[in-house]
């Protein structure tokens, strides 16, 4: 499916973008202004942001890590 219409985006494409990051540093912040220069595009009007997004959060690999989960539990980040 076609995510960014501007720049011809697929959701295969950001999801094969955020495996390779991942592969490359584990450690990695990913951002949708990585995955478009990832991909060598830059983003132009910004609708497809909500959708680019939510396609992020989709993949198995945008997982947070698990010394990072419930910190909000334990009361160390606010």
């Amino acid at each position: 499916m076609i995510i960014c219409h501007c720049t011809g985006i697929s959701d295969t494409d950001i999801h094969g973008a955020i495996d390779w990051m991942r592969a490359a540093d584990p450690d990695t912040i990913i951002t949708p202004g990585k995955l478009y220069r990832a991909l060598g595009r830059k983003p132009d009007c910004g609708g497809c942001l909500p959708l680019f997004m939510a396609t992020m959060a989709a993949s198995p690999a945008m997982g947070v890590p698990a010394e990072l989960r419930g910190l909000r539990r334990r009361g160390i980040a606010t």
